[in-house]
């Protein structure tokens, strides 16, 4: 399983967990005792921890990351459901990406999921900003350049055209609203991190 250390930051895996040989470990990653993570799944801890309480599983396709102020924590006895995250997407520290068994939950391309977040059975399109502490519910869509305010809940079955702000809780559409220069930067921004992943990352298996 690829298994990395970036500078001093090293993952620690109890002997009792299970890390399925394609799920990838970078950096400050706690894993607890007979706890999973399944193929596809992604936990970056570059910027900062991330914690797994033991009993918990972490499945197919899951991205966890962090920042250097917020560690993201994933308790004991949990479950993280198929979840499909696009190319040079964030998922921010703190965030919440769950699913159900009728409705996959699906980010796209060049997305930033911004801190806090909480995506469940809705579909986020390519080039979608999700502001920080946003709740997106079953069977939302996203359209590509759409953006959902910070603190934002947007309810079951609503659909955000492209190029409108969600705002509100509930969420009011505002058409026409939204920066896609803004979108553009914080997606930039994570493709960027890779000249420190060619200097400092190094992996120990």
């Amino acid at each position: 399983m690829p298994i990395y250390a970036l500078g001093d930051r090293t993952p620690t895996i109890h002997p009792d967990a299970y890390v399925h040989p394609e799920a990838v470990i970078i950096g400050s990653v706690s894993i607890g005792a007979h706890s999973s993570i399944w193929p596809g799944a992604v936990l970056r801890g570059d910027d900062g921890d991330i914690i797994i309480g033991e009993r918990t599983s972490i499945q197919d396709g899951s991205v966890l990351h962090t920042t250097h102020v917020f560690p993201t924590v994933v308790g004991n006895d949990c479950v993280i459901g198929d979840i499909i995250i696009g190319e040079r997407t964030s998922i921010q520290d703190g965030s919440v990406l769950h699913t159900t068994h009728v409705f996959p939950t699906v980010v796209g391309n060049d997305c930033v999921i911004g801190h806090i977040v909480h995506l469940e059975g809705c579909t986020i399109e390519d080039g979608s900003l999700i502001g920080n502490g946003a709740i997106v519910l079953h069977r939302v869509i996203v359209r590509s350049g759409a953006v959902v305010g910070a603190n934002s809940v947007v309810l079951n079955g609503l659909e955000i055209p492209s190029g409108a702000l969600a705002v509100g809780a509930p969420a009011v559409i505002k058409l026409d609203k939204a920066r896609a220069a803004d979108i553009q930067l914080g997606a930039a921004s994570y493709v960027a991190r890779a000249k420190l992943y060619k200097e400092k990352l190094r992996r120990l298996d």
